[in-house]
């Protein structure tokens, strides 16, 4: 039998032969196999099962093959009775040699299909580190494959993210461990990655403790002038059926863009980017523009009506933005003591430019408000997508989507429009520009099936229900399709493996992560926290507490809040720092009647400058310095938005300092 220089025959070593070929057709092939006593005697693995990677000898190649099902179309109706066993294969690649002293070569696709006759046997173990193994350079480590426990699962890095990847499988079957898992594998090789991973659960800041950029409610900034309209009229108007309050804000936004824009004129036109052609502003343009000057032209429009029923729509959108604005919760996006372009210390904060050692950004969700979770995630998946492409895919970026079903669920019905635009938008192009998109979620059959088709590498998990296995079956090439039958019996960190990440379909092992590198995803313990009683009230009084804290009003005192605006400012003991600006944008904010000034979060890209409260504290109103002569009404506004600049003598300073340090009660 002619063969290449990898078989065993021409080797002189053992016949592991197991059938032969009794039809080809296409990709697929039947094999006949040997019986049972010759089995054993031939291959000390026994019989091939479900998944099995088998090899055919041919004139130029080794065909390999997946066994897709087995069947004994005639079993035997006594003991002793011969039985004719068979063996369905999807043909999936083959191996070349190009010497003898050369490992082999494997190629998906076959060039040169196996004959009737020709004899197949079990691979060898070269042949199996020659398929899944391949180039160790590009590759990463994930586990072990089920054929042969002592040859690793690789996967291929480039294929796996440049194509987009999903993590799927029922709730408790280690989707967190899993995706905490490949991307450490990842970010190993990778230290300079850029990594976005959208966390609902607060669970995977201990997995990349030494890696990661964690972005909570209390140390994120995320601007309000970089939402699109949609977004900001998710935010301070809810129901798109006022049209009267969307109409209006769609009218002053540009204006304020544009007034923002003259009150810097007089700073180096360097500065300003080319921003001072009103002209250009849009509504969907990211400039910064202030709440407060919003505030004053619906109070100008207000002020020129005559008619009662016109009154009301501006006098729900002024209450509407004055409230959100001072509202604690939303201190991540209103709540800058200063307005100003901060667009560069965002994106390098988010997409981790320069990386800095800490390739992965954890954006933790829980504490954002529940009406405005959709509108953070649209606003961050759009903004991937946009750095990716204005960044000419010079910084590609991978996003991880957890929990995915809610953001872009099937029923058309649900979800945030934009949202699901956004990441629907990197799916589809994102490749072109280095935009990733990584789907973990425990329901496929409640995902965008436009989205999920997408991905062109899946690790399937173990799953129970019908329709999600369906959706997983239809994602799945055919050579593979055998060994989806295994998804609802799959153990602990199995999963079967395919699309263009992985050398061929394979069911594979997950390596064990240590224990300090665990999400906190764990079940609770319910057998063990029910052996105890805990009916201190004090501990329910902590619990109300927390509870309580995620809705206290902002013009409460909160001493932490202020320590941590006057770090923000540079208030660091030395009274002449901090003047500029920024100041005098403040001083004209906090002048607007009515208009309370927000404190400012913890400074740009960083996450320790600034201790992090343990809740989300409230804010305190803090009146701004004002040049002598100026009164804190109308005028001093008037007076503030054509240029004047307040004190910025030391006293002043000091002053302000004492305010904003001064303990609470």
């Amino acid at each position: 039998m002619a063969g290449t220089s990898i078989s065993t025959q021409m080797n002189g070593g053992p016949d592991t032969s197991i059938g032969r070929i009794v039809s080809v057709t296409g990709s697929k092939a039947i094999v006949l196999l040997d019986g049972a006593g010759d089995l054993r005697a031939r291959s000390p693995d026994g019989r091939p099962e479900m998944g099995t990677l088998l090899a055919i000898e041919t004139s130029r190649t080794t065909v390999l093959a997946i066994v897709s099902a087995l069947s004994v179309p005639v079993p035997s109706q006594r003991e002793g009775d011969t039985e004719v066993w068979i063996a369905e294969l999807g043909l999936v690649g083959e191996l070349t040699t190009a010497g003898e002293s050369k490992a082999p070569k494997f190629n998906r696709g076959v060039s040169g299909y196996p004959a009737l006759g020709d004899r197949v046997r079990l691979a060898l173990r070269t042949e199996l580190e020659a398929t899944f193994c391949g180039d160790s350079g590009a590759m990463v480590r994930v586990g072990t494959i089920r054929q042969d426990s002592t040859i690793p699962a690789m996967v291929r890095v480039d294929e796996l993210l440049g194509k987009h990847f999903a993590i799927l499988g029922t709730t408790g079957t280690g989707k967190s461990c899993t995706t905490a898992l490949i991307l450490r594998s990842i970010v190993e090789k990778n230290p300079n990655a850029h990594i976005v991973l959208l966390d609902p659960h607060n669970e995977y800041a201990t997995a990349f403790s030494e890696w990661a950029e964690v972005i909570s409610p209390r140390n994120m900034q995320l601007p309000y002038w970089l939402l699109t309209f949609e977004e900001l009229q998710e935010v301070l108007v809810g129901d798109s059926d006022r049209k009267a309050e969307i109409e209006i804000l769609q009218e002053v936004i540009p204006i304020a863009k544009a007034r923002y824009n003259s009150g810097r004129a007089a700073e180096p036109a360097k500065l300003r980017r080319g921003y001072s052609d009103s002209s250009r502003y849009t509504v969907d343009t990211p400039v910064p523009y202030r709440i407060s000057d919003l505030l004053l032209l619906i109070d100008e429009r207000l002020g020129k009506l005559e008619n009662r029923k016109d009154l009301a729509p501006y006098r729900i959108l002024k209450h509407r933005i004055e409230t959100i604005s001072q509202d604690g919760r939303y201190a991540f996006m209103f709540g800058s003591l200063t307005v100003y372009d901060g667009m560069t210390q965002v994106l390098g904060r988010i997409f981790r430019v320069p990386v800095n050692h800490k390739p992965i950004t954890i954006l933790e969700l829980t504490g954002i408000p529940s009406e405005v979770v959709n509108v953070v995630v649209s606003v961050l998946c759009r903004m991937t997508f946009d750095f990716a492409l204005w960044s000419e895919g010079q910084v590609p970026v991978t996003l991880v989507c957890e929990e995915a079903h809610r953001y872009v669920p099937a029923n058309s019905t649900l979800g945030f429009e934009p949202c699901k635009r956004a990441i629907a938008k990197i799916a589809k192009e994102g490749r072109k520009y280095g935009a990733s998109l990584c789907i973990v979620t425990q329901r496929p059959a409640e995902i965008d099936p436009t989205i999920l088709s997408q991905c062109n590498t899946v690790f399937a998990l173990r799953m129970s229900n019908d329709r999600d296995q369906e959706i997983v079956a239809s994602a799945v090439a055919d050579t593979g399709a055998g060994l989806l039958e295994f998804l609802p019996s799959l153990g602990q960190r199995e999963a079967i493996a395919f699309g263009d990440g992985m050398a061929l379909p394979v069911r594979i092992k997950f390596d064990e992560l240590p224990k300090r590198c665990l999400p906190k995803s764990s079940t609770a313990n319910f057998s063990e926290r029910w052996q105890k009683s805990l009916g201190d009230d004090g501990f329910l009084d902590q619990i109300v507490e927390r509870w309580r804290a995620s809705g206290i009003p902002a013009n409460n005192d909160g001493s932490q809040h202020l320590a941590m605006m006057a770090d923000a400012l540079g208030f660091h003991g030395n009274a002449h720092q901090g003047a500029g600006p920024e100041v005098h944008d403040a001083a004209h904010d906090a002048s607007v009647p009515g208009h309370k000034m927000p404190i400012a979060p913890t400074p740009y890209g960083t996450t320790s400058a600034v201790p992090r409260p343990s809740m989300p504290l409230p804010r305190r109103e803090v009146p701004p310095a004002l040049p002598s002569g100026a009164s804190s009404g109308s005028g001093a506004a008037t007076a503030s938005h054509q240029g004047a600049k307040p004190s910025t003598s030391a006293e002043s300073l000091r002053s302000l300092r004492e305010r904003l340090t001064r303990p609470l009660g």
